[in-house]
């Protein structure tokens, strides 16, 4: 064999286990969860409406600005049956189906998405005439 043909030989492998690492990495950063910093107000969660995809895992990190709040989030797609297994897991249960959002304290809830849909969720904690209003919506895509 000669020296070049040597030579590129060590280049072409260098060149693929470069890929072969910044492929890993990035895959690496992909299991990281989405961190999603929301505000609960008068009537209102910001942003009301998230887009994650299928097989993420998102970090909500909720805080009441007004006063207090809750967080309730259905874990069945609309319009699934009855049965149907859950295609959000929460991995830290709430009391009662819902996270108490007091005034000024940030609370993380972190959330599987596992099934492609729309997951309904709402405040839990009456706070007022419009309390009914405050909602929104999880789209996990496929």
């Amino acid at each position: 064999m000669t020296r070049e043909l040597r030579i590129v030989i060590l280049a072409v492998v260098a060149v693929i286990a470069c890929a072969r690492s910044e492929s890993a990495a990035f895959a690496a950063q992909d299991q990281n969860p989405q961190l999603v910093e929301m505000t609960a107000k008068k009537y209102a969660f910001s942003p009301s409406v998230l887009h994650v995809k299928a097989g993420g895992v998102v970090v909500l990190k909720i805080t009441a600005t007004d006063r207090s709040h809750g967080f309730r989030i259905s874990t069945v797609a609309e319009g699934s049956p009855k049965d149907a297994q859950a295609g959000l897991v929460l991995t830290a249960p709430a009391s009662k189906n819902c996270y108490r959002l007091e005034k000024g304290q940030p609370v993380s809830i972190e959330i599987e998405a596992k099934t492609p849909g729309t997951y309904r969720f709402k405040c839990c904690v009456h706070c007022g005439l419009g309390h009914g209003r405050m909602k929104g919506e999880i789209v996990v895509d496929p």
